[in-house]
């Protein structure tokens, strides 16, 4: 059984996002970058598969800039075996992203997909199902926790009341919540043994994959400052406030 685990290069989830001069986008010149933090949940789970015996082979897939292959050489360094590098200058949108994703399945012919539930700069949260439909595969959302049994994935999800748990059949995609694991660190000895690695590199044009964008961004701006609260001397200028002031009853 193989894996197919896309890994996307994302501003660091420590570091505050700044908004270009320009307001066309954000600033990410000199910016530290790092996986996408469910990406390293999806690459950890398909590592602790791999290890249960249940999954022969993990491939790790990014698309982007020349630096993405930093990305995958983390995934490889986690545990992943190969790597796969799509790349291309400048942003893609979701649908995109799935399209180039379908063609890799395709060609590699995973058994599961493991996708992070959404990536931490665009908070789309579309991929994965978009991947799902491209490929009439059955999925399973935000899932906290996986078991396969034969041709079944059983597979524990969050929903708003609780959690949910879902039988698909393989092939199937998956997204990962938090809850999912806790993603190793990368030891010494498998960083230097995951330059040795193999890394593909294509290009959307190679792969029949138009990547041009449907959206276009108009402008970004930072959010408005939050104005300080106020302390009221009783219930009656609370009341007053909310109604008069917030506007909110």
């Amino acid at each position: 059984m193989k894996v197919l685990v896309p890994v996307k290069r994302v501003i660091d989830y420590n570091v505050k996002v700044r908004v270009k001069a320009d307001e066309t986008g954000v600033e990410l010149a000199n910016v530290k970058m790092s996986m996408n933090p469910f990406d390293e949940i999806s690459i950890e789970e398909a590592i602790r598969l791999k290890e249960a015996g249940t999954v022969e082979e993990v491939v790790a897939v990014s698309i982007g800039v020349q630096q993405c292959q930093e990305t995958i050489r983390t995934a490889l360094a986690m545990g992943a075996d190969r790597g796969i590098h799509v790349l291309h200058d400048g942003d893609l949108e979701p649908l995109v992203v799935a399209k180039i994703l379908k063609v890799l399945a395709d060609k590699e012919g995973p058994s599961i997909i493991i996708v992070g539930k959404q990536a931490i700069d665009d908070d789309s949260n579309q991929t994965g199902q978009m991947l799902a439909a491209l490929l009439g595969w059955g999925q399973a959302t935000f899932v906290s926790k996986i078991d396969i049994d034969g041709e079944n994935i059983k597979a524990t999800r969050e929903v708003d009341g609780g959690l949910e748990t879902l039988t698909v059949k393989i092939p199937a995609v998956l997204t990962t919540d938090l809850r999912l694991n806790e993603p190793r660190y990368a030891s010494l000895p498998n960083i230097m043994k995951a330059k040795k690695k193999p890394i593909e590199q294509v290009t959307p044009e190679d792969l029949g994959v138009d990547p041009s964008n449907r959206l276009q961004v108009l402008k970004v701006s930072e959010p408005p400052t939050r104005e300080a609260g106020v302390k009221v001397s009783d219930v009656g200028e609370l009341v007053d406030k909310l109604r008069n002031t917030a506007k909110v009853i």
